[in-house]
């Protein structure tokens, strides 16, 4: 019979080896990260309350940024993508972990 001790360290050990898997880029197997490629995201700003100005700085990009993605001049790209697809999801996000700028 494994103790209890013995158990415990086994499932952290574990869950320590598979995030560093992960953050080396090599995931467990069955993970799946699904981040869309096409983003509204006029709509996702607008789900959140937030004006332009307010969003852009909430967000950490310029209003120039924004303005681009929202008219389609240009798309998000890497975490900017992960992080709009998380506010699409909970618009409420950006004010309960980010904060937001007046």
């Amino acid at each position: 019979m494994v103790s209890p001790m013995t158990d415990s360290f086994t499932r952290i050990l574990s869950g320590a080896k598979s995030a560093l898997a992960y953050m080396e880029g090599n995931p467990p197997e069955g993970t799946v990260v699904h981040v869309p490629e096409d983003l509204d995201v006029a709509e996702i700003r607008t789900r959140t309350g937030l004006a332009q100005p307010a969003f852009a700085a909430t967000i950490g990009v310029s209003l120039h940024t924004l303005r681009n993605w929202e008219q389609k001049r240009r798309r998000p790209e890497g975490p900017a993508r992960v992080l709009l697809a998380m506010v699409e999801k909970r618009p409420q996000v950006v004010r309960e972990i980010l904060g937001e700028v007046a």
